[in-house]
């Protein structure tokens, strides 16, 4: 859910022009990746605990 919201403040943050778009391209990215990995362990936590 805090990845959901990280992505909205990019949004906000692009939006009003306070980062260029390819910051904020790569953040997104960046952002899509995190949730990538937490959706693997939220799936899989017997590997990390």
């Amino acid at each position: 859910m805090e990845n959901t919201e990280t992505q909205s403040w990019l949004d906000f943050a692009f939006g009003c022009k306070y980062i260029d778009k390819d910051d904020f391209l790569l953040l997104k990215k960046q952002s899509e990746e995190v949730g990538i990995i937490l959706k693997y362990m939220m799936s899989n936590p017997k590997k990390f605990s």
